[in-house]
Formats: C-alpha cells, sequence, structure tokens
C-alpha cells in the first residue's frame, strides 16, 4: 500500500491466524512434508512461466553466480568443474517457475489441522520447481528416508501439479523434464555445501550418489 511518500507492507500474522507450529526434522512425518510439497506445487503451478519482474533473476541463495567464494573453496574436484554445466541445465529447462528459493523444513508453518504456511520469501525468483523441491526435502530427511520416500514425495508433489497446473500447459512434458532435473537439484545444492561446510549433514550417502550420477552423465555427454 502505497501512502504519499511511503510504501507500507501490510502482513499477516501466521501464529494468530493459526500455524502457530514449527516442525523440527525429528518431528515431521511424511504427511507434514507431503502437505508442504503440496504448498510448493501450487506456488509453481500459479508461477509456471510467469517473468521474475521486479524479483531475483534467478531463485535460491545456492545460486552459482553468487556463490564464487563456496566455488572456489570446493573440494569434490569433478563437481567443482561440472559446476557450470549444473547450474546452466537448470536455468536452461523449457519450463521455469517462481520458486521459494529458500522452501525448509523451517520456513513452513502449520496449523492443528496440519494445513501449511511459508514464511521468508527474500530469494524468490525465476527457476526450476525442483530445486526446491530437493531442498525441502533435503531439510526434512537423513539419507536413509530420502531414498525410501523419494517415489512417493515425488509421486505426490507431481500429482498435485498436474491438479492445479493450468491446462494450457502441458503437464507430462514439465513431469518429464523436471523428474530428469532432480537429481541435477541436488547436485546443485551439494555443490554449495561442498565449498561453504565441507562434512555438512546433508552430504550424505543419497545426495551424494545422486549428485555423482549427474557428473557421470555429464561427462558421457
Amino acid at each position: 500500500m502505497v501512502k504519499g511518500n511511503e510504501l507500507l507492507l501490510i502482513m499477516e500474522d501466521l501464529n494468530a491466524s493459526g500455524y502457530h507450529i514449527r516442525l523440527d526434522p525429528d518431528e515431521v512425518t511424511l504427511e507434514n512434508a507431503k502437505n508442504c510439497l503440496t504448498w510448493l506445487a501450487n506456488f509453481h503451478a500459479r508461477f509456471m512461466g510467469v517473468a521474475p519482474l521486479g524479483l531475483w533473476p534467478v531463485g535460491a541463495y545456492w545460486h552459482l553466480d553468487t556463490r564464487p567464494d563456496e566455488w572456489e573453496r570446493m573440494e569434490n574436484v569433478s563437481l567443482k568443474h561440472a559446476a557450470k554445466d549444473i547450474d546452466d541445465r537448470l536455468q536452461r529447462a523449457k519450463y521455469q517457475t517462481i520458486v521459494h528459493g529458500d522452501a525448509k523444513l523451517a520456513n513452513f508453518c502449520f496449523s492443528e489441522t496440519s494445513a501449511v504456511a511459508a514464511v521468508d520469501f527474500q530469494y524468490v525468483g525465476k527457476g526450476c520447481g525442483m530445486k526446491d523441491v530437493a531442498y525441502f526435502i533435503s531439510s526434512c530427511f537423513d539419507e536413509e528416508a530420502s531414498a525410501i520416500h523419494e517415489s512417493e514425495l515425488l509421486g505426490h508433489y507431481f500429482k498435485q501439479l498436474e491438479v492445479t497446473l493450468d491446462n494450457k500447459i502441458d503437464y507430462q512434458q514439465v513431469k518429464d523434464e523436471w523428474s530428469l532435473l532432480y537429481p541435477y537439484a541436488w547436485a546443485d545444492f551439494y555443490r554449495f555445501l561442498d565449498g561453504w561446510s565441507p562434512g555438512h549433514w546433508k552430504m550424505h550417502d543419497y545426495s551424494k550418489r545422486l549428485t555423482q550420477q549427474v557428473i557421470d552423465e555429464l561427462t558421457i555427454k
């Protein structure tokens, strides 16, 4: 709201609106995670193909061009060499949306009925929706749970995306492209962690396996 020479931001009190529950990784259930993925699917569907006017040209705080210091400090030489190609694949995806950019569990608020609201929109910008999805899953589950629930979580996300997506957009093409980019989104975040906090708990065997899969694909090509 503009008032004279002032810009007023009117914000909702989510606690007062019933979203007063916060969850840690050791508390989150599969259903909680699915509810958050529903929120992300709805968000991505709503802004599919929308230009990021007034937002970051590329969303997510770990975006390669904004992390040169972390890239320089990387210990994984193969990943360091592949970093630009990974970033290019994500940026050149045909289907781009607006991503939250910091969609970790801590940025979701829950109600008593498990309804979900999101906060902290400071890294919102253009991107492949898998960046939010991979990052969210990484914030909820350890390596074993991430591997066990991968198919179920991705299946839930894409099912919700199909329901919400404008029927003028070819859902199957979106799913086919983004499914292939899910490992790339993990590898992209793994690249950031390798330079920012080597040994971070999210650099587990599951994320390492997906990252190596991407490196191998790029090497073959």
